[in-house]
């Protein structure tokens, strides 16, 4: 199993920074297939070998996701992803 941790701050308010984690999971949904769902300031996303979350914080967002050993390969492609989602909804690193 291959996991993958990104912690972006963001400068906006909690509302704003929800709407982008939402842009985000849709997005990844798309192109990888996940389904999403919040709890909370928590969004949930998951598929058959991909399981994560996007916490939102006041200041800071948190992206954890857990891939299967059939995944593990595009665990590489699947971080560079969610930095270009987090560049685009955050702000750059």
């Amino acid at each position: 199993m291959s996991e993958i941790r990104v912690c972006r701050p963001h400068h906006t308010t909690l509302k704003k920074a929800r709407k982008g984690a939402e842009h985000i999971a849709e997005e990844l949904g798309e192109e990888f297939g996940l389904d999403h769902e919040w709890e909370g300031d928590t969004l949930r996303f998951q598929r058959m070998g991909v399981a994560g979350h996007i916490e939102v914080g006041k200041k800071e967002v948190e992206i954890y996701v857990k891939l299967g050993f059939l995944l593990t390969a595009l665990g590489p492609r699947i971080e560079h992803e969610i930095n270009r989602f987090c560049d685009e909804n955050f702000g750059p690193a």
